[in-house]
């Protein structure tokens, strides 16, 4: 699915806000709109990570929650089910995944992704279940760094306009 115009607009509004940050990697998932708001942001050439793509909602791609709720009450992605799709333990496995190649960046690295696995990533980093990626609503186009204090792996900055 493209970027709206919207869409463009507020990638291309990160591209200030990046501009003249120096990342030892730069990552990107490998659909489209965070390919796209990688280029408009000023990062062509980021590297497509697979583990950057959004949580795989199978069977249930393009439904309201409301609609999925009317056969599953009380659903959400974080609790599933998920038929078809990704269940929560094999996000919590990409997330770990990408986590480890991270940790031992030397320097800063810039993600662009999707709101469900960038507020599971965050979780993770901080010691979190999937689940609780639910608690930290994050808009489309923003800025978010995740650091340490001291030891201890923190969010630092979270869902931050650009614009």
């Amino acid at each position: 699915m493209a970027l709206t115009a919207q869409g463009e607009a507020q990638a291309g509004a990160l591209a200030g806000r990046l501009a003249g940050r120096a990342f030892a990697l730069v990552l990107t998932s490998p659909r489209t709109r965070a390919r796209e708001t990688a280029r408009l942001a000023g990062f062509p050439h980021a590297e497509v990570e697979p583990d950057l793509a959004e949580w795989d909602y199978g069977d249930l791609e393009g439904r309201t929650t409301d609609d999925i709720r009317a056969e599953l009450p009380g659903w959400t992605i974080w609790s599933g089910p998920v038929p078809g799709g990704e269940t929560a333990e094999a996000v919590r496995a990409r997330c770990d995944r990408l986590l480890t190649r991270l940790r031992i960046v030397e320097g800063d690295a810039l993600l662009f992704s999707h709101g469900h696995l960038l507020r599971t990533l965050a979780a993770r980093w901080i010691g979190l279940d999937v689940v609780d990626g639910s608690r930290l609503g994050l808009d489309t186009a923003t800025v978010s760094r995740l650091g340490h204090e001291r030891e201890t792996p923190v969010v630092s900055l979270w869902n931050e306009r650009a614009d």
